[in-house]
Parts: structure tokens; sequence; C-alpha cells
């Protein structure tokens, strides 16, 4: 039976991060701290460095880099331990006090129950954060409401390569294939609209100015100490480094990073095989850097090492076998002189080594003393060549190479890389560069968060992590890879168990001094020995352990000399045995040969333990019995819509029509949608569930922009119903206060319902469906509505697409315990005017918070409905612990039972394959 494991978490007791409000508590912030930030960052003198060029760059250089910070809002809390805890208590059946309510305590840590209103003025305990929003404006965000400015160590940039739009942007979590110009494949979120439409309005032009904005802001958070990475193809790889020495100063310059990710076939010239990471420090007299290593192949290890010793026999290599190196067993090892020109009379003495006496040459001195040259002798590191006394240095003394610039070994095998995202990139090149450029417990910033693979390999290696994107599919796949993430449990320095290894692996005594189990002492590393001569002739306990060999050794030698009439010496006790030897005699060599391979063991492994080493500081020691799943971590995103709709130069664009064709020319934004509208109408999950507009009118109102009527059945007769049409900002998100208001105004009106039609919702207006009499519809506008001409020609297509609430229902178990069933999400149907259930296929996952308390979602049970398994590893590590059946629970629509709340209030989150999200609020 399989031996069962422990599950546990790091976490990062010493640091902690500004308490900011939850979605749930926006209505209780302060107006100083809704109100928009304007933040301004100094651009960097012109004159120290040469510069890049582009259309617009000497205008935006007129003056300094004004960026809006909005607060920042939680969405979930999600603490992937918990969600195993619950694994196991459904596996073994027991029931009590869930132990996941004290793990929630691990957000918080705030000084009285007061505080829990009193955001951005005290310290809460650390987790690690995926934000939604553009980088930019949380960047600045983190920095000016948060302190955050000059605490970050590492920041990883992954910018877009290329100029078309489609191939940067994953359109949903179900499919990495995107198509240029396949319709159904544009991404239809509004951040990442506004991201591609800013970066790519003019070209490389934009793509430079956004970039170097970006770079700015990030430079602000980076400590004085820490590093950037950017990844950047061969497209653009000249024109960024350009911008970083710009940015940085090129005295910062660290390094530029080919690396090898994919075998490409196909181009028209050379095929493109490798990308590159550009390197900077923010200052580089101050940088941290810890030198990687590779081991060597042995083929490489072993050339240029003449000699081989086998069971401490020495020989030189043939010329056949130095051909053929691989093909030889043995230790190799070369000659190294143990003579210098420098020294004095001390360094100038008789030594004898295997009944000969050396003497150093002419006008030369050995480089050690006696002491040294008898532990050298006793470490059987003295070889006679000729006339000569020679040191033996072995492969084996160093058996590592430093990493270089050139990164040939990062590409991933795609049957051992199960690929999630369009633009996944090697968790390999990732890794060198935190392992490289930061320390456990330091703080690792992603604004290109993508996949999550940042995230996933800072969660590995104990650092803390921020990762930003603009994409809610995005977010959606880190966030599903994060909770299922399985990593081993490093032994911690600063504990016991760290104490103990360390003395094992130095051969020393444990240290005895209090521990207190921080992350920021490191890790017990594993290390390769950098053995040198010095090493040998300083260590004292080669003649220990060579004295308590001795006392063994020396008897049996001289029974053997006495059986077999010799005067062996030790050097001179031949290794094998003859058949005429008398049986006693045969028994005697073989111990004493015995005893000597042990000393040589021992002494070897002295010699490498008290050497001087150099640490693998990506080959921690595990603790076997524990595995260990992500540290919690909080999902948000910028603040509501209000704050969002503005742009760079800090003007509002609601409604104000741009300038450039395809982007509203001669018309306003509210003015092009609502012709969309009632020529698209809004469709449904079934095309007869589409409501067509037989009319579409402007509307005096504060939030109604115009009344919609349209036949409630299939044919064109009967009476019109009258729809109150409420259009969110251009950018942005639609809360719920918005949506109460609008629908008081439509109830006020007489309408018959009404049609919010936004880009994005937040989830906690997802329960808000009616007012009265009046039923609401959330109609989301596809990102279409947002592009150039060769965008939007949709053929009409879904740009105005309803995604309802969840459909749910609550059982009651036998035991009295609650589970959930999800039976789908609620659409509206225009025929009868009453909402129906239709089915699950559409949902990637569900969350449920089993104990709502009306001031954070917590991700109490999560569930995955999707192709993607993100639990697949741990599944298999822990089936000792868990069994299958509760392992089969988390892709079901059907809640695991758990016990009624203590709050009287459950919470039902739900996501589909496009990102969008739903919440709902029940009553048990």
């Amino acid at each position: 039976m399989a031996s069962k494991k422990s599950v546990d978490s790091f976490y990062h007791d010493e640091a902690s991060r500004k308490y900011i409000p939850t979605a749930e508590l926006e209505p209780l912030v302060r107006d100083q701290d809704k109100s928009p930030l304007l933040v301004a960052y100094e651009r960097r003198n012109p004159d120290l460095d040469p510069q890049l060029v582009w259309r617009g760059k000497d205008l935006q250089d007129w003056s300094d880099l004004v960026v809006p910070a909005p607060p920042l809002y939680i969405q979930e809390k999600i603490h992937p331990k918990v969600l195993i805890d619950d694994l196991q208590r459904t596996a073994q059946e027991q029931g009590g006090v869930p132990q996941q309510l004290d793990l929630f305590a691990d957000f918080n840590g705030l000084p009285s129950e007061a505080a829990k209103t009193e955001f951005y003025q005290h310290e809460a305990n650390w987790s690690n954060r995926m934000i939604l929003g553009d980088s930019l404006q949380v960047m600045a965000s983190l920095a000016e409401r948060e302190g955050l400015r000059g605490k970050v160590q590492c920041i990883y940039i992954d910018p877009p390569y290329g100029i078309k739009f489609n191939s940067n942007f994953q359109w949903s979590t179900t499919s990495r294939d995107v198509k240029d110009g396949n319709v159904q494949h544009i991404t239809r979120e509004p951040e990442q609209v506004k991201a591609f439409r800013d970066t790519w309005r003019d070209g490389i032009h934009s793509y430079l100015t956004y970039l170097k904005d970006r770079l700015i802001v990030a430079r602000d958070l980076l400590k004085i100490s820490g590093s950037i990475f950017v990844q950047i193809g061969n497209e653009n790889v000249h024109q960024v480094r350009c911008l970083l020495d710009e940015v940085f100063g090129g005295n910062n310059f660290l390094s530029l990073i080919p690396f090898i990710k994919t075998s490409s076939k196909g181009a028209k010239y050379l095929d493109t095989i490798h990308d590159y990471l550009l390197w900077y420090a923010r200052d580089k007299d101050n940088v941290i850097y810890n030198q990687l290593y590779k081991y060597r192949s042995r083929s490489s290890l072993d050339s240029g090492y003449g000699w081989v010793e086998e069971n401490l026999q020495e020989r030189r290599l043939t010329s056949k076998e130095k051909r053929e190196i691989q093909k030889v067993s043995g230790k190799r090892f070369a000659t190294s002189a143990l003579i210098s020109q420098s020294g004095g009379e001390k360094s100038s003495f008789p030594v004898e080594c295997r009944g000969n006496v050396y003497y150093p040459s002419r006008n030369s001195f050995w480089k050690t003393n006696l002491v040294g040259f008898s532990r050298l002798s006793k470490s059987n590191r003295l070889v006679p060549v000729k006339n000569t006394l020679n040191y033996k240095r072995y492969s084996d003394d160093f058996p590592v190479v430093a990493l270089t610039s050139w990164w040939g070994d990062t590409k991933e095998s795609t049957f051992a890389t199960n690929k999630i995202f369009v633009v996944q990139t090697y968790s390999k090149v990732i890794e060198r560069c935190i392992l490289m450029a930061s320390n456990p417990g330091d703080l690792v910033l992603d604004p290109t968060c993508g996949s999550g693979t940042t995230a996933y390999v800072s969660e590995q290696w104990g650092r803390r992590w921020i990762t930003i994107d603009t994409s809610r599919v995005a977010l959606a796949l880190a966030r599903a890879r994060l909770m299922g993430a399985r990593y081993s449990f490093y032994i911690l320095k600063d504990t016991y168990d760290g104490q103990l290894k360390e003395a094992e692996i130095s051969r020393s005594l444990p240290f005895h001094e209090p521990v207190f189990g921080s992350i920021r002492q490191g890790f017990i590393y594993n290390r390769v020995p950098h053995i040198m001569l010095k090493n040998i002739a300083h260590n004292s306990e080669i003649d220990v352990i060579w004295e308590e060999y001795q006392d063994k050794m020396e008897p049996i030698r001289k029974q053997v000399n006495t059986i077999l009439n010799e005067n062996w010496e030790e050097w001179e006790v031949p290794r094998e045995g003859k058949k005429t030897w008398p049986h006693e005699a045969k028994e005697l060599h073989q111990q004493w040969w015995d005893l000597r391979m042990a000393r040589q063991k021992e002494i070897d492994a002295s010699i490498a333990a008290k050497s001087e080493y150099e640490y693998l500081y990506d080959q921690p020691y595990e603790d076997n019995t524990k595995i260990r799943v992500a540290g919690p971590f909080t999902v948000e995103s910028l603040s509501p819509h209000r704050i969002l709709a503005v742009d760079e130069n800090d003007e509002l664009i609601d409604s104000i029509a741009e300038g450039k064709a395809g982007y509203g020319e001669g018309q306003s934004f509210t003015q092009m949608v609502l012709e969309n509208l009632k020529t698209a109408g809004v469709q449904q999950a079934h095309k007869e569930d589409k409501i067509n507009f037989a009319s579409l009118v402007p509307w005096p109102g504060d939030l109604i922009c115009a009344e919609g009527k349209y036949y409630p059945g299939k044919e064109e007769t009967g009476a019109q119903k009258r729809a109150a049409i409420f259009l969110g900002p251009e950018f942005g998100t639609v809360a719920r206060p918005d949506l109460v208001a609008a629908a008081r105004e439509a109830a006020d009106a007489g309408f018959d319902v009404l049609i919010a039609c936004a880009f994005n919702f937040d989830a906690q207006s997802t329960e808000f469906d009616k007012l009265g009499k009046v039923p609401v519809l959330k109609a989301r506008m596809n990102a279409d509505l947002h592009m150039a001409d060769d965008l939007k020609n949709t053929g009409k297509g879904n740009l105005f697409v309803i995604f309802g609430e969840p459909d749910i229902d609550i059982l009651q178990t036998e035991d009295d315990k609650i589970q959930i069933k999800i039976n789908g999400v609620d659409v509206f149907d225009p025929s009868s005017g009453e909402v129906r259930s239709d089915n699950a296929d559409g949902i990637a996952c569900w969350f449920i918070d089993t104990d709502y308390n009306e001031e954070s979602f917590f991700v109490r049970h999560a569930y995955f409905l999707g192709a993607n398994d993100p639990y697949k590893s741990l599944k298999t590590t822990l089936r000792a612990e868990i069994n299958e059946e509760a392992w089969e629970s988390l892709h079901s629509d059907t809640s695991r039972p758990f016990n009624k709340p203590k709050s009287g209030r459950i919470a039902v989150k739900v996501i589909n394959h496009l990102g969008d999200e739903v919440m709902k609020v029940f009553k048990v």
C-alpha cells in the first residue's frame, strides 16, 4: 500500500499587503479611495543614451507620463489546500466543523473587526494575486495606492510579438486554435480590445509607445537589486533593446539570451527556432544574481582527462580508448603539477611517495606543506609520473558548468507539455530567470499573465507573485492551473528538518537555534563539490578517518605478509589474489581491500563535504512525506467602470467619437451600438429565443438611452413589447448599482423589460434579474463593436449575447447536509416573457462559497466541467489519501454534501468558456 502523504503549502508570514476592498464591500469604500488618482512618471533624460525615434514620441516625451491608478477589488479568495482538505474529508467520511474556516483566516490578519472597512489603512496577511485589467493602470495602482514602489524583485514581461490581433489573444478556454480572420475567434473582452487598439492603432509606432509606458511604470516597482526580463521575437528585439536602454540605461544591460522555442518549418528564408530574453537590472551594481549550473555530459566531462582509475588502480588511457572514451569504465583524472614559482625554504622539502623521494625542481616550491602532503597521500591524490610527483584531479571534482547566455535546451516536448494557452512560454525559461534574479520570499511580477506560467513557476520556487492580464480567458486558465498545481515540498532552511539535513550534508553537528519556518531563509539545496588541492590539504578530518581505518587495516596487512612470506607496503598490495594462496590469506586479503575501499569512500565523502561547493539552486532537497499545493491567492479586478472610462490622456471616452477611420468616424459610440443592436438583435443560447427589434428609437432618459419594440413570438403578430435599452461604457464593467438605477428608471417609464448591453458585468450583478415586474436581461456585447472595418464586418453575427444567471437546485441529504446541483444557466424566453434553464454544456467551471458572509467570496468547493483536468497531477500523487469517487466529484454538476452555513447564505459562481462570470447568493 502506498504511504500516505500530508498536503501543505508555503506561507509568507513575514510579508504583508495592503488591505483592499472586496467587490462586496465596494459601497463602503470612501470617496477619496474611489476617486481616480493620476500618477506622474518622470521620463529619463534623453541626453544620457542614444534613443529610438518613432512617430509621436517627441510629443509624448514633452511631459511626464501620467497614468490613472484606480483602486483594485478582490473578486475571489482561493486557498487550494482548502479544496484538497475538503476532498480528503469527503473520502474519509468525516464530519465536524470544516477545517477550511480556519485556513481562510490566512487572508486576514487585521488588527480589529472595525478594520474590515478601513481600506488602504492596514496591512493584511500576504496572498498572491491574479489581477484583471490593463497592466499600466494596475502597476500604477500597486505603486501609488499599495506602496509597492521599489518592492518587486523580478519582473517578467512577454509582450505581443507581432501585429496580428487574433494571433495574440485566445478567445475560449476550450481551444488554443486561433485563426486570423475567423469571426468566431475574435476576442470579446473589452480590456483586451482596448489594449489592442492602444497598441496597434498606429502599427509599430503604437507598439513602441505601449511598451515603453509599461517599462517606465515597471521600473518604478523594481527594488534596487531587482531585474527585468523581456521576452521578444526576432522581429522587434532590436527595437525593444533600444527601449530598455532608454528606460533603464544602457549601463544596466546584463545579457541578451537566445533560447530554443520550437522546431519551426516552412519559413521563406531561414527557419526561426528561437526567441530572446533581454535582461536588465534596476541597478547593475546592486543586482541579485544566483549562478546556475548545468551538469556536463559524460563525454564532455571526461575529455582532456587522460588517466583512468578503477578499484584504486591507475593507468593511462590508450589511444583507442581516448577515441572511444564512453566505453571506458572507471574514474577519469588528469595530473597537475604540485610545484609553483613562489614560496620559501619552508616550501622546499623532500616528499616520500610509494617508496620514492621527490623534490621540487630548481627555483620551484611545493604548493602545500608537509601536513598537506600527508593528507594528499592519505586521500590517494598523489601519482608519480616519471621523475615528478603530481596531483590527481578527477573529472568529478567539479562536474558542472556555469549556465551561459545561450539556452539551447529549453525546448519542451509537445507530448510532455500540455499547452493550454496559445502563446504559453516554456516553464524552464521563466524558471531560470526567477532562480537567477531572486530568492525565496521575493516578489515576482508578470504584467502579461497568459496561462499563468510565471505564477506557476514562482509558486514552485517559493516566490511571492502578482500576475496581470487583460484577458478573462487567460485568467480563467491560470486560475484553474494554480488551483490544481502539485509541487514538491522543499525542506526549509529555517526548520528543525532543515538543520538536520544541513548537518547531514556538511558532516557537522546540527545547530540548535530557534527556528521560525521563514521561507525567506531559503531551502536546503543540493550542492556540487568544487574540490581544489587546498581543500584536501586543510581537511583535518582525513587524519581522523585514516587513523580509524589504519588501526584495523595494519594488523591484517601484517598477517597477509606473514602467511605469504611477503613484505608488501600498502601501495604494493595487489588488487587481485592468486588461486594458489591459502584460504586464510585470501580471506584476509579481501578484508583488507574492503576496508581500504571503505576508507577511500569515507575520505572522498569528507573531501566533498568539507571542500568548497556550488549551490544548485534548481535542486532543493525534498521532504517526500509531504506534497505541496499553491498557497492562498486572490483574483482581483480594476474598479467600476466610471473610473475605468478614461483614456491615456485622462479624457472621458464613454461616448466621444474617435477621429480615426473605423473607430466611430462621424458617429458616437452610442449611435454605432444602437444601429448594430437594431440590425442584429439580441441572441440567446438558442436561435428561437432571439429578440429582433421592430423599431429602436432614442429615449431621453438618464440611463435609458433607447426604446426598442419587439414581437414576443416567432411571428410578427400580436401586441409589441417595449424594451428599455441601457448601454454600459465603451471600455469597462457594469456594476450592480448601475443596473438597479436603470431598472428603476425603466419601471417608472412602464417598460416591459430592461436590456442592459455591456462588454462586461461584474459577478455581483448576476443575481439582479428583476425589479418588480420588469425582467433585467444582461446582454454582453461582442468586441467586434470596438474594431475597425476589417474586424467588425461579421455578417451581422451574434453581437449581443445574453449569459444569464445560474440555474441552481438546492438539495437536502438524509444527514441534513446540503448539495448544490447546477442545471445550467437561465435564459429569457421572449415568446413567453419567462425565464427558463439551458443546459450546462457552456460552463467551464463553477465554485461554491459554502458559508458566504457577504464580505468576500471564498472558493470552498470547485468543480470543472470542461475537458481540461487541472487536478490530474495531484490525483496521481494523492491516490492513497483520496479515493476515485472523491476525485470524480470535481467534474460533476452536483456538489459534494456540506454542512449548512452558519451565515445562512451560500454563493455560487459560474464561469463559461469565454471567461464570463456570474454569481448568485442563496439563503438556506
